[in-house]
């Protein structure tokens, strides 16, 4: 689910024609639940479910898929869930904020919603890993329809397909992902067109559209009928992208490329696999690639192939983009980010969490070997995520607009139930292979939270030796230390403590400069602040001055840029007579109270090898000055 895919041509269309961006927004916004049909019929009636293909299965599945799509993407996402943006910004990190901020001083109420985003957010990294596989190896597969002993290169040229796709991500995808659009708008119609030509063969498939054939379904399988939910999902995958990249299209082009295009082509292809089954149930291995003529079978795979890179690229993207949410919202360690583009912002890299996708990527193409095996893992993150988001925005909705329960709660409880009812389908998974991306989101819930809760215990650790500024700034009165020119930016968490920084300083050096700035950044769970909103500045006398910056969750944390616009007699930040004084902390594990000692283990590995404030506040090397201290938790 791409989280922010690809921003180069969201940014460079912000003022184009309705057209363009409907368009980009297919590129960017549709590659993963677009690439869905590939594999979702043929797991329901390959993948050991025991659904029967006859005239009764076949319609109750197809039905059970279209109110799906109905009920989750075009209610649930496009009317409600869209509308819950955070100053224009969608997704879970997002999400999370608004509901923070809903919950007000409601302070368990505040705890209980972070930790269901967190949960969602540690599922939608298992989830950044399964798509890729499961999407490049579901096109690649259809080669072995298409010529006879080479299922055995599946594979292998899946894996260079992906590696080739991680590899580039540092180049950066501005150039390609001017091709996303017109690629992915190709793919529907080609999908909508295969569906039409299977309905013309069986007509009566259209039935489907009746919801009684999904309630007789059902009715005839009562065991079945819960289960089969887990391989229906399939078809709904990528259904959070719609909102996560909310920010950089808008709800309208993106609700208007579902309804004009995508929706239509989706339902078409699914009819027409569907009617293909009711001619030929030996059609169950690939309904996919068995509803296209012979002769359009290669070229088919080569168009799915670079739809479900499309897809992968947006999931990879959209990890990138999420990972810088969370490092600013104080989620996750500080990372190196790299900009892949001058002109678009939200073009970034992370090498970690690249790297990281692609091991998993390849552990997983290895161990499943097949689109089918895979599709046993899948679905468990998916339905937690979509879980999690209805449940925030629930609170949103309740809490933060006001919405009368009389109207809010009886819809509310009907997102719950179906997503309850696919999360509790998906359940089983867990044993079958799905244990995976599970075992991956508990990994990252426990990073996440253990970062968070150390990095407040430090700050509470080193507030127990504070000196509160007004006593230091009185003692300096009494006996002035020799001052020397230039200006002194000492960074700190706290605005009403001297720095450690700055008290080391003056204990080794006996010196000051003539302008002492103590600065402190802040995170609002605002994607964007406005820069006559940036700073806060207040003078305390004798040189000293107070500096608060405030930054979104989406913006470039920049110090140096940000100093620029701080305007008050006495204050110099001339880069060649500024210098930044950074303090780096080393924990060291304890038996005080806190949190349980391998957690404060961990928290100080973490630590150690966070990406300290120099590179990630874009600070000038030949002007800062670190000073370290030790620090039991």
């Amino acid at each position: 689910m791409g989280q922010a895919s690809s921003q180069a041509i969201a940014g460079g269309h912000s003022a184009a024609k309705p057209i363009s961006m409907l368009v980009a927004a297919v590129g960017v916004v549709y590659g993963d639940i677009g690439t869905s049909p590939l594999y979702t019929l043929k797991e329901v009636f390959s993948g050991g479910y025991g659904v029967p293909v006859n005239h009764d299965g076949v319609l109750g599945i197809l039905a059970l898929i279209f109110w799906s799509l109905i009920w989750v993407v075009s209610i649930k996402y496009m009317l409600f869930v869209l509308r819950a943006d955070n100053q224009g910004e969608g997704g879970i990190m997002a999400l999370t904020a608004l509901a923070r901020r809903a919950a007000g001083g409601h302070a368990k109420l505040r705890t209980l919603l972070v930790v269901c985003g967190l949960i969602g957010a540690a599922l939608f990294y298992g989830d950044s890993m399964i798509t890729p596989a499961i999407s490049v190896l579901s096109a690649i597969e259809g080669l072995g329809l298409a010529f006879e002993g080479i299922d055995h290169w599946v594979v292998p040229l899946s894996l260079v397909v992906l590696v080739a796709l991680f590899l580039i991500q540092s180049h950066g995808t501005a150039r390609i992902g001017i091709l996303f659009g017109p690629i992915m708008v190709t793919w529907f119609l080609v999908l909508g067109a295969l569906g039409v030509y299977g309905i013309s063969q069986h007509p009566e498939v259209l039935q489907a559209i009746n919801p009684v054939w999904g309630v007789r379904f059902f009715m005839v399988h009562p065991g079945m009928g819960i289960a089969i939910l887990g391989a229906v999902v399939l078809a709904l995958t990528g259904a959070e992208a719609l909102y996560a990249d909310m920010g950089h299209f808008g709800r309208k082009p993106i609700a208007r490329a579902w309804f004009i295009l995508v929706l239509p082509a989706l339902v078409l292809n699914y009819f027409g696999q569907g009617a293909l089954l009711l001619g030929d149930p030996e059609a169950a291995r690939n309904p996919f690639y068995l509803l296209a003529p012979s002769w359009a079978l290669i070229p088919l795979v080569g168009l799915s192939t670079m739809a479900t890179v499309i897809a992968s690229q947006a999931v990879i993207s959209g990890a990138f983009s999420l990972t810088r949410q969370a490092i600013q919202l104080g989620y996750i360690p500080r990372m190196r980010i790299q900009h892949t583009s001058s002109a678009e912002q939200g073009q970034i890299y992370i090498g970690a969490v690249n790297w990281a996708l692609m091991v998993g990527v390849i552990l997983l193409v290895l161990g499943f070997e097949s689109s089918g095996a895979l599709a046993s893992a899948y679905g468990v993150a998916v339905t937690g995520t979509m879980l999690m988001t209805t449940i925030l925005v629930s609170a949103v909705m309740l809490l933060l607009w006001k919405w009368p329960p009389v109207l809010a709660v009886p819809v509310l409880l009907g997102f719950l139930l179906v997503d309850g009812l696919y999360f509790a389908a998906n359940v089983p998974k867990i044993v079958q292979g799905g244990a995976f991306p599970v075992i991956a989101g508990i990994a990252l819930f426990v990073l996440m939270t253990t970062w968070k809760r150390g990095k407040q215990l430090l700050v509470d650790r080193l507030d127990e030796g504070g000196l509160p500024l007004p006593i230091f700034i009185s003692s300096i009165r009494v006996q002035p230390p020799h001052r020397v020119q230039g200006t002194a930016v000492f960074l700190t968490a706290r605005p009403d403590a001297v720095p450690h920084a700055l008290l080391h300083n003056l204990l080794h050096n006996q010196v000051l400069h003539e302008q002492v700035v103590l600065l402190t950044v802040v995170y609002e769970d605002i994607p964007r602040v406005p820069p006559q909103r940036r700073f806060e500045v207040d003078s305390y006398g004798e040189g000293f001055f107070r500096v608060i910056l405030h930054f979104g969750f989406t913006d470039e944390p920049d110090v140096p840029q940000a100093l620029k616009l701080c305007h008050l007699d006495g204050l110099d930040f001339s880069p060649m007579r500024t210098t930044y004084f950074l303090s780096r902390e080393t924990v060291i594990a304890s038996k005080l109270e806190g949190m349980a000692r391998w957690r404060e283990a961990l928290f100080a590995f973490m630590l150690k090898n966070a990406n300290g404030n120099l590179r990630f506040f874009n600070l000038p090397l030949n002007r800062v000055i670190e000073l370290g201290t030790q620090v039991e938790m």
